[in-house]
């Protein structure tokens, strides 16, 4: 399954893969959803208040990265199940590690937002 193409057309191909990716996600991941919520009441939130462009792309890649962990984690936990949907100790600990990014995800944009709102 790899892709020969090259150039443009690899770019073009690889913005088309991108889509079906954002599809799939939207239709199949319920925290991702949520996740996507979050992000765009605190990107409503973070254009509200008076901040510096600076304070604003920190606060917004906070949450951004929220996103990218919750993907992360959607993508190992297809990747394991597609290998097994029986229970195995290391199913469970990619799993339970892709859980663990998107915690982590939360308290950094946790503690982001309060350095820069009040710190």
């Amino acid at each position: 399954m790899k892709n020969t193409s090259t150039g443009l057309k690899r770019i073009l191909k690889a913005f088309t893969y991108s889509g079906k990716g954002w599809v799939v996600v939207c239709k199949t991941e319920a925290a991702f959803r949520q996740d996507l919520v979050i992000f765009i009441l605190g990107a409503l939130l973070c254009f509200s208040l008076s901040l510096s462009g600076l304070e604003r792309a920190i606060l917004l890649f906070s949450l951004f990265f929220i996103l990218l962990m919750e993907l992360v984690n959607s993508a190992i936990e297809a990747v394991i199940d597609r290998i097994s949907q029986k229970y195995h100790p290391l199913s469970g600990k990619a799993k339970d590690i892709g859980s663990l990014l998107v915690l982590v995800a939360y308290v950094n944009a946790i503690v982001v937002w309060l350095l820069v709102l009040f710190g």
